[in-house]
């Protein structure tokens, strides 16, 4: 159970392959030149956009954070050498198993979210992004627990890096392979 003052970022899963991805290998990323200001955070909610289909528009999940480091898209994503982001730096944040919210936090009106900082008390009692949004005295709670945890960003270390997946397991794991042996 996550404790009401816990730092939670609502974060964009872009698409399905990235919940797998999360769920199998428990790493989620963000690139580094659109990451919010705080990474060192207690969990990481996840929003699916509409990329889902029917699960789309809703908060589902939620992992503990484990830790964080720095790496290329290029290490994480090892299928895709070519791609035109390969050489960028990404954040590459280790987290728990996930674990699905009691009711799905739902977008309502409010369907573009990239990142959303917010406590384990908005998330507990949340049905819709709206009431996730921190507000008035509270707000200022919030910011100075960032603030903090910015300032105390060493304590955060990575978890050792994960081995090297062979191929044929992120085709297990990811479900497909194109015609050219690209997995996806």
């Amino acid at each position: 159970m996550i404790a009401p003052t816990a730092l939670v970022l609502v974060a964009y899963l872009p698409a399905p392959r990235d919940l797998e991805i999360a769920r199998v290998l428990g790493w989620y990323r963000i690139p580094m030149r659109s990451a919010p200001k705080v990474i060192a955070v207690d969990y990481l909610a996840f929003y699916q956009p509409a990329s889902f289909g029917e699960r789309g528009g809703r908060i589902e999940y939620v992992a503990e954070v484990r830790g964080h480091e720095l790496t290329t898209r290029a290490q994480l994503l090892q299928d895709e050498p070519d791609h035109p982001r390969a050489n960028e730096t990404y954040y590459k944040i280790q987290i728990g198993p996930l674990e699905p919210l009691p009711r799905p936090i739902l977008a309502g009106k409010w369907r573009r979210l990239t990142f959303l900082y917010t406590t384990g008390a908005y998330l507990h009692n949340a049905a819709s992004l709206r009431d996730l949004t921190v507000r008035d005295e509270e707000r200022a709670r919030l910011w100075s627990a960032l603030r903090e945890r910015a300032e105390n960003a060493a304590q955060y270390r990575a978890a050792p890096s994960t081995p090297e997946i062979p191929p044929e397991i992120l085709v297990f794991l990811v479900g497909w392979e194109d015609k050219d042996g690209k997995i996806g």
